[in-house]
């Protein structure tokens, strides 16, 4: 199958890239170099130049927040709504019609465990991942009479080797290993 990793180049797109080449899937890692994301024509054209696709995993993200709801400030939310939602409002917008006539295809995303109890001091963070859970449930309408399906994968938080050997002394034990997400995400593909 043929995997597009919007939001490549982080320990969770190259822990991603490398368990689907494992599992014998083409991997076509999109970064800020290949395409601006939060760009719908730009989607659009690289969407048209690859053709067939199997599926979609949406990994742009980051974080901003804290400092309650006085701390949730306009600036934070308007990364946080275009990273979060926004590139992913235009790569399911951009890939629909590929992943929708693919014998088995998928989009997914990674969302965080907190948005089913959401804290003031990560208010707009856990906003913008609820609508990108929300946003990602309605693209899975859209493909209703297709094959296609929708996954979201919720974590705590993630890690990898290079925090752990970096943070020696931190409890990672609610955490998840960008390997084993990794390896989750691979797995939707088989």
């Amino acid at each position: 199958m043929r995997v597009v990793i919007a939001g490549a180049g982080s320990a969770l797109g190259d822990a991603t890239a490398a368990a689907l080449r494992a599992a014998g899937h083409e991997a076509i890692e999109v970064g800020p170099e290949q395409c601006d994301l939060r760009d719908f024509a730009a989607v659009q054209e690289l969407a048209a130049e690859l053709g067939a696709v199997d599926g979609v995993v949406h990994l742009v993200g980051g974080w901003r927040g804290g400092g309650g709801l006085a701390g949730q400030t306009d600036e934070d939310w308007d990364w946080l709504q275009t990273m979060l939602v926004g590139t992913l409002r235009n790569t399911t917008r951009a890939f629909v019609d590929a992943v929708g006539a693919a014998p088995a295809g998928r989009f997914a995303i990674v969302s965080q465990a907190g948005v089913a109890r959401p804290t003031a001091g990560n208010a707009n963070y856990l906003a913008a991942k609820a609508a990108a859970e929300t946003w990602l449930l309605a693209v899975g309408h859209a493909l209703r009479d297709t094959p296609a399906t929708v996954h979201v994968e919720r974590v705590v938080a993630l890690y990898s080797d290079a925090d752990a050997a970096a943070y020696p002394d931190r409890d990672f034990s609610r955490h998840t290993h960008v390997d084993e997400l990794g390896g989750r995400l691979a797995a939707l593909f088989d």
